[in-house]
């Protein structure tokens, strides 16, 4: 049975080619990895059967898992903008696919990500990656990029949240 104060946070690092996606469970101030995992595309796959690909697989983990919040990570354009485009689209689909699945949902950027989880918004992946293992209690690294990534924007969705109610404490 769990306790009052837990709840389910499904992080998502968006991509085309690869949506990274971890549950965090948190019960307070105390985070634990609940499942994690990669929505991988194949490199020739048309964009249209991409996106469906994210719609149906990313269904399937909130179906199977119930979380209470979904956090996505935001879009940063650096220099190329047509994998910008690319992840936008994929962005939209999973935005549409929590909301109707009816889960609260936040987004936050890329540099907040870093921070919460390293205390330094331009940490780099390995960074992230060593910050995700202790912050999870895990006894290895998360060796995908995207899948730290997700993992991370969860943790900072809890982080977010726990100083929210700091905040209407006072």
């Amino acid at each position: 049975m769990l306790k009052k104060n837990s709840r389910l946070i499904l992080g998502i690092d968006p991509g085309t080619a690869l949506v990274g996606w971890g549950l965090v469970r948190q019960q307070g101030s105390r985070l634990s990895v609940q499942a994690h995992g990669c929505i991988k595309n194949p490199p020739q796959m048309p964009q249209s059967e991409r996106l469906l690909r994210i719609y149906e697989q990313l269904t399937e983990v909130i179906a199977e898992h119930r979380p209470d919040a979904v956090a996505v990570e935001q879009l940063f354009f650096s220099k190329n903008v047509t994998t910008g485009i690319s992840v936008a689209q994929a962005r939209g689909v999973i935005l549409l696919t929590a909301i109707q699945a009816g889960v609260t949902l936040a987004e936050y950027r890329p540099d907040q990500i870093k921070t919460s989880v390293c205390g330094y918004g331009r940490a780099d992946k390995k960074q992230v990656q060593l910050m995700v293992k202790r912050l999870l209690g895990l006894k290895e690294i998360v060796k995908s990029d995207d899948t730290a990534d997700a993992l991370a924007t969860a943790i900072c969705h809890a982080h977010s949240s726990i100083l929210d109610r700091v905040k209407i404490k006072k």
